[in-house]
């Protein structure tokens, strides 16, 4: 349990990195950086919703189903795509150097929708491996599950990137809330995929 607090407090600390900066350059999270559900509002509700979604849905399959390890891919893989997206965009607007359009690769300024910076892909990339090794060592995966978790996780938060450049700001109903509800559904899903596929 102690690995798994230690992994929640990075992860709610992330979005505190270099605040100030990303304050003055208008691209920190709103609440001062805070993200959960700390004075629930409508807004927050939303965006807690979209982040478990996914999971939720797996661990009801698993329930209804009885088959807990391929559901528990699909779980993990969900919130391991949340910390890698939350990590990636994080440390990417405060320490990226070099920010492109993931479409194009335009160079762009630091916090733009679809934007990427090769310290901030690293840093999600990690957390994406951190997650799945977590979830391997405490048994809830396999060794072939953690690979697939991780996989599917950097595989979606890629794809969250390129809604971003693509379609979010164009289309007004897709909120940033709903745009994450889709990469977590789109990391159960691969990972529940390739999880069936290959049995693991």
């Amino acid at each position: 349990m102690g690995r798994v607090a230690w992994l929640l407090l990075w992860a709610a600390q992330v979005t505190k990195m270099k605040l100030a900066q990303k304050q003055a350059e208008g691209i920190a999270e709103a609440r001062s950086g805070q993200r959960g559900p700390a004075g629930l509002g409508a807004g927050v509700q939303a965006s807690v919703w979209g982040s478990g979604i996914a999971g939720v849905a797996c661990a009801l399959a698993a329930l209804a189903t009885d088959s807990f390890p391929l559901w528990q891919v699909g779980f993990v893989a969900s919130f391991a795509s949340k910390l890698s997206d939350t990590v990636s965009s994080e440390v990417g607007k405060a320490y990226g150097r070099t920010t492109y359009l993931v479409t194009t690769f335009q160079l762009v300024p630091r916090g733009t929708e679809g934007a990427v910076s090769a310290e901030g892909t690293a840093a999600g990339v990690l957390a994406a491996l951190l997650i799945a090794g977590l979830a391997w060592g405490l048994g809830q995966v396999s060794w072939e599950g953690c690979l697939i978790v991780a996989a599917a996780a950097v595989v979606a938060n890629l794809f969250e990137s390129y809604l971003g450049a693509v379609v979010q700001g164009r289309v007004v109903w897709l909120t940033n809330d709903l745009v994450n509800m889709i990469q977590i559904s789109v990391a159960a899903g691969l990972a529940l995929a390739a999880a069936a596929v290959l049995r693991a």
